[in-house]
């Protein structure tokens, strides 16, 4: 047995049972590896002839030094005749939801909470939940203790807030912002399930033996299936051909037009680098998209755009904001406005992202490409596969986008002079793709 150090700690192996390393220098201290990767330091006694098992924290949280000096005062404590495993026991029987919830905060922001694809949150995911956390979860149940939390209080919960309970207007730390929260559907299904994701947390800590959200019903989501008409394209297209022309609201229309040619979501476009923008490849290599890394092939009108804007800009956005070398803001405000009054008042950026998804499926592409082109989880592609894909998938790019930037100009099309025979290519866009998703 050696010293736990941080080398020791980094060069630990997982297997398929948890188990655990000991100190050869101070007697009970120990690191516990988990068979999912994860590692936390130990200290195991002797109380009233029963022994015991107290866990320090999780490495990352705790350095090994600092957890051989903890070690070292429990072990103290347990000399003394004190017992800090029952103690925290008792301690968490007498938890509160809100002080589960800060400590589900605190270890989430130190990236110890995984997400989807089991990486660590991102921080505008971060900035979410804790924003339900506070302005729903901890007003309704924080001075319950955990223990008592039964499947009907999280029924009553999920009522409360689809009733609007928790509706409150809140000061932000911006000048003059504020939030206003209104609850309803949409945020109670969500915020049922980070509340899920916080006791399952609990479970995995021993605060609890069961998760009271498992087996919860909850209602559906309401479906956004609005999508543009191809005369609403049009409307749009002149609305953004007025908007270019003014200075405030031009490189807000460039954005919307962008988003309308690709399909990517909002923050994609808004947050564009160069660094991601492969011009030779027709793609853009998004290194941190909802799925991941990707690759989303865009058509020739986006790459012409693109070749034109990268001559005359500097910086690291397609889209800079004023000032320091960051992406442009106030684009909601932006899009609202430019739409407020108009036919397409209604018409959001995920509309668009919809709508490029329906003209696909107008044209004859079938559910694996558009998948591939919007870049859903369904069919995303990573940069592994981009050569492989570039004479197929990205022909259809220029199908879709060709498509769209026409309507934006004003064209009327009979939709036989546009669909090309693309049934026999469409098979060999599939089976590239089947390929690179496996």
């Amino acid at each position: 047995m050696a010293r736990i150090t941080k080398r020791v700690v980094d060069t630990t192996e997982t297997g398929s049972k948890d188990y655990v390393i000991w100190d050869g220098e101070l007697p009970g201290f120990g690191l516990r590896v988990f068979a999912s990767g994860k590692r936390s330091y130990i200290i195991q006694y002797r109380s009233r002839g029963r022994s015991r098992r107290y866990t320090i924290g999780l490495h990352g949280v705790w350095t090994p030094e600092g957890a051989r000096r903890e070690a070292k005062a429990q072990l103290g404590r347990v000399a003394h005749g004190d017992d800090p495993a029952e103690e925290r026991e008792e301690d968490r029987k007498a938890l509160t939801v809100k002080q589960l919830c800060e400590q589900y905060i605190a270890d989430m922001e130190a990236g110890l909470i995984l997400g989807k694809g089991g990486r660590p949150k991102k921080d505008t995911t971060i900035a979410t939940d804790v924003g339900r956390i506070r302005r729903h979860i901890i007003p309704l149940l924080g001075t319950r203790r955990v223990r008592d939390i039964t499947k009907p209080d999280m029924n009553n919960l999920m009522k409360d807030i689809i009733a609007g309970k928790t509706r409150v207007t809140v000061k932000t730390e911006k000048l003059r912002g504020k939030a206003i929260v209104r609850g309803g559907r949409g945020t109670a299904i969500r915020t049922m399930g980070l509340l899920g994701g916080i006791f399952s947390y609990a479970v995995e800590a021993g605060v609890v033996e069961h998760n009271p959200t498992h087996g919860l019903r909850k209602p559906k989501y309401q479906v956004r299936d609005r999508r543009l008409s191809e005369a609403e394209y049009r409307t749009l297209g002149g609305i953004l051909r007025d908007a270019r022309r003014s200075d405030h609201y031009r490189i807000h229309a460039e954005i919307l037009r962008l988003i309308a040619l690709t399909g990517c979501r909002r923050g994609e476009i808004v947050n564009l680098k160069w660094s991601a923008v492969d011009l030779e490849g027709s793609c853009l290599r998004l290194a941190d998209s909802k799925e991941g890394a990707s690759v989303r092939p865009v058509g020739l009108p986006v790459v012409e755009y693109l070749e034109q804007e990268r001559r005359q800009r500097t910086g690291t956005y397609v889209f800079p904001g004023q000032g320091i070398d960051n992406a442009v803001g106030n684009f909601p405000q932006s899009w609202k406005k430019l739409f407020k009054g108009t036919p397409l008042w209604d018409v959001t950026p995920h509309v668009l992202r919809h709508s490029f998804a329906s003209i696909a499926n107008d044209l004859g592409f079938t559910e694996i490409t558009i998948a591939a082109l919007i870049g859903h989880a369904k069919g995303s592609v990573t940069s592994k596969y981009v050569h492989t894909l570039d004479s197929t998938l990205i022909m259809a790019a220029d199908t879709v986008s060709g498509y769209i930037k026409a309507l934006l100009e004003g064209v009327e099309f009979r939709r036989n002079t546009y669909t090309l025979d693309r049934q026999s290519r469409q098979s060999a866009i599939d089976q590239v793709l089947v390929d690179a998703v496996k």
